[in-house]
């Protein structure tokens, strides 16, 4: 009797706390996870490197400018003598010597180098972007499977509550019956176990609902304690969108297009290296000043400043690289080929993911459809035992048979509705409509 009572001061804390918990809806816990969720984030970051790379500052197209300046100054010993047997020595000598310049280096013409570097960086941006889109659709599976899985586990607990309501109203029966002589100690007994087997379940259920409810909390990255009373409708897709989605799977899958993007970087690298084989042709130009003051009385002058501008235009060509052009361009041949093998090979993987997953959610709508006539057929069933019981028509064994069959039809129901929910959505991700699906 005190696992009841320790089942029952479970039960009232629990709904006491329901005042303070607030509502979630399958939007709402979306939202929190795109906004906090660790991994979303780190890809994001990355995702503003691959940007910053592929911006015009970085394309090369731009002029490089460079300036340097500088002074000297050094004090010197002088000790001199001339072919004409002339000699002097002087002390203390100091000279200074100032200068700056500034420097001007622009690529006219590079083979087209600059421009398939650029398109390559525009693409590996592009990539990023599918990137974190295909981040952002495991982690919406992700918090999809939780959050389904803490409503399933909400469901189980109040099936199993009600299971354990009977079971009480069961023994109470038994015990006012034993009293008046109208059921035996066996009976009261096995309604005794009944009673502690069906509040050990219920403790069970509360602890795998609240261990579920702090992976939620992960995946939203929210306190671990926070507590909420979740949306548990459940509402599918209709069969023409579904059809939609199927037929338009292969130009919306996310995968896919990352692979086309993988295609094209390599096509780019390709064409890159190709590039280096013809010369650079470029312009250069720069203006310097300079200043150089000595007290040297031997000296041809004491004073010097001159400035001026210079411009031309340069010509480099790597005529021979040691080979390592060569070795390069093989290797960026190889590296087109597999990526267009792999390619090729995510299209096979994806027709059989879509289909798999086409065919798991048919079949999960199916049984869905079956646990809820066999739910019915159990819940007639037990009505029927439940009032032959009554009356003493049917054994305690019986009756606890009945209500047991119950008890699993509604389980089996309860996991086949959400089942055939997670099944959807996995579909959804496949055919690259979970996100726009999500809002």
């Amino acid at each position: 009797m005190k696992k009841i009572f320790n089942v029952l001061f479970i039960s009232i804390f629990s709904l006491m706390l329901c005042d303070a918990q607030e509502n979630l809806s399958v939007s709402d816990a979306v939202k929190l996870t795109l906004e906090n969720n660790l991994d979303i984030k780190i890809t994001e970051n990355q995702n503003e490197i691959f940007k910053n790379n592929a911006s015009f500052l970085n394309s090369g197209y731009l002029p490089k400018l460079t300036t340097s300046a500088g002074f000297n100054k050094s004090k010197q010993n002088v000790e001199i003598e001339t072919p004409n047997n002339l000699k002097g020595k002087l002390d203390n000598m100091k000279s200074e010597n100032s200068f700056s310049n500034i420097s001007l280096e622009y690529v006219l013409f590079d083979n087209n180098g600059r421009k398939f570097n650029f398109k390559k960086s525009k693409e590996l941006s592009s990539r990023s972007e599918l990137e974190v889109k295909e981040v952002i659709e495991n982690t919406l599976i992700q918090l999809y499977s939780i959050f389904y899985e803490v409503c399933r586990l909400n469901e189980e607990k109040e099936i199993i509550k009600s299971s354990l309501e009977i079971s009480k109203s069961r023994l109470e029966r038994n015990k006012t019956k034993f009293e008046f002589g109208q059921s035996t100690k066996l009976e009261l007994l096995n309604a005794e176990v009944d009673v502690n087997t069906d509040s050990i379940r219920y403790l069970n259920a509360i602890k795998n609902l609240s261990n579920a409810k702090r992976d939620l909390n992960l995946v939203m990255n929210v306190d671990l304690d926070s507590d909420y009373i979740l949306d548990q409708g459940v509402v599918y897709n209709s069969k023409e969108n579904i059809i939609s989605f199927y037929n338009n799977a292969a130009e919306n899958n996310n995968k896919l297009k990352i692979y086309d993007k993988s295609v094209e970087i390599s096509g780019y690298e390709l064409k890159s290296i190709r590039s280096t084989y013809l010369p650079t042709i470029g312009l250069i130009g720069s203006y310097d000043w300079n200043e150089s003051i000595n007290d040297n009385p031997y000296a041809f002058f004491n004073k010097n400043i001159y400035d001026g501008i210079s411009g031309g235009v340069n010509l480099r060509w790597d005529v021979f690289k040691s080979g390592k052009r060569v070795t390069e361009n093989k290797n960026a041949k190889v590296m087109l080929e597999n990526s267009k093998i792999e390619k090729e090979k995510a299209y096979l993987m994806f027709q059989k993911e879509l289909n798999n997953s086409h065919d798991t959610y048919k079949n999960n709508l199916f049984i869905l459809e079956v646990q809820e006539q066999s739910l019915n057929t159990s819940n007639n069933n037990f009505l029927r035992n439940s009032e032959k019981y009554e009356i003493g028509l049917v054994s305690s064994i019986e009756f606890r048979n009945a209500q047991l069959n119950l008890l699993n039809a509604k389980l089996s129901r309860n996991k086949a509705r959400y089942d055939a929910k997670l099944s959807e959505l996995y579909f959804l991700k496949v055919s690259g409509v979970i996100i726009d699906s999500s809002f």
